[in-house]
């Protein structure tokens, strides 16, 4: 493991354990996001001297505790439909995008090498392909040169916001994955090795060798686990960058989603990422402490004003202008105190 996936680690678990000060902002949910959200927290902090107090626990848990109004927001990378939203009262935004890459460790493969399309992925998660030269890897790789190594396969053991968006994208390559697994953030996997969080993901694959998992690209990047190229929906060998992030994220119709509700995986174009996603948080519309929303809302609009190249440091994509300014409008119209007066009152 090497020594910053381990600080990284740690921060988590600090951040997740500490208890909060009296200014300090409380969160819990997603581990996609959970780099961004570090790195905005620490200049946060360093400008206005709140904190964040998150916790990086998995959507599903982000999900189970905004809703029980245990924090003050929750954080999931499965989008909630309108129907949940309303039933819980709640107000959801995307936050930030990026992407989820197949991360492998594989002797002699390096990063980019291995080349899979979204067939291939699904039945090595189905269990179907067992190792490493079968027949339908090694006709998308001619020249590379695989073994019989057993693969290994590694999924979360949490309710994932991740394992939704790359469980819908097999779902939507494979009728197979479809009516044998289908996707939510948490699912009956056929096969494998579980892990908590993208972090534990990446540290089993890291020490597994044969393996192969899934984590968001900046855990993958940062910590220097090789990774999949994949063929996307128009047939197009791709690798995860910015700019094909960025390709599949064009395709989101924002303002005719109600809720917010976009799943991003398998879309169309040349240069589109096939495993994109965006993350999303979750406050309640009626929040009983108006006060400490009013602070996290503070944050997350200080987020969209000053966390943009931070983002694109770590390969997530900004959310573009014209959804920001829609993100503000709905939290200025939709978020109450009991009293009836605004939370948020302007940017």
């Amino acid at each position: 493991m090497s020594n910053k996936f381990l600080r990284a680690t740690l921060v988590a678990a600090v951040l997740g354990a500490a208890p909060a000060l009296a200014a300090d902002i409380s969160g819990a949910g997603a581990t996609f996001p959970y780099p961004i959200y570090a790195k905005w927290a620490d200049a946060y902090k360093t400008q206005t001297g709140n904190g964040l107090n998150y916790q990086s626990i998995g959507s599903g848990g982000g999900i189970k505790q905004i809703i029980a109004n245990t924090v003050t927001f929750g954080a999931s990378d499965k989008p909630l439909k309108v129907e949940e939203l309303e039933k819980n009262g709640l107000v959801q935004w995307p936050q930030v995008m990026g992407g989820i890459v197949p991360i492998i460790n594989i002797e002699g493969v390096g990063n980019e090498q291995l080349v899979l399309d979204g067939p291939a992925l699904a039945k090595i998660f189905l269990g179907e392909i067992k190792t490493w030269n079968d027949p339908a890897i090694a006709s998308l790789n001619p020249t590379l040169k695989l073994s019989d190594t057993p693969i290994a396969v590694v999924h979360r053991s949490d309710g994932s916001g991740t394992t939704f968006n790359f469980t819908d994208y097999l779902a939507k390559v494979s009728a197979d994955w479809k009516s044998k697994v289908g996707s939510d953030s948490a699912v009956e996997w056929p096969v494998g090795l579980a892990a908590k969080g993208n972090e534990g993901v990446a540290n089993t694959v890291a020490n597994t060798k044969g393996s192969i998992g899934y984590v968001e690209y900046a855990y993958a990047k940062q910590n220097k686990i090789p990774f999949a190229d994949l063929v996307n929906k128009e047939g197009a060998k791709v690798s995860p960058t910015v700019e094909s992030f960025q390709a599949a994220a064009a395709n989101a119709d924002w303002e005719n989603a109600p809720g917010y509700y976009q799943i991003l995986t398998n879309q169309p174009g040349a240069k589109s990422w096939p495993i994109t996603a965006a993350t999303f948080i979750l406050v309640h519309k009626q929040p009983k402490d108006p006060a400490a929303v009013g602070e996290a809302l503070k944050f997350f609009n200080w987020a969209f004003k000053n966390g943009a190249k931070d983002a694109e440091a770590l390969d997530y994509i900004p959310m573009p202008d014209n959804v920001i300014g829609m993100i503000r409008t709905t939290w200025a119209t939709e978020i109450k105190g009991v009293d009836g007066k605004l939370v948020f009152k302007g940017d």
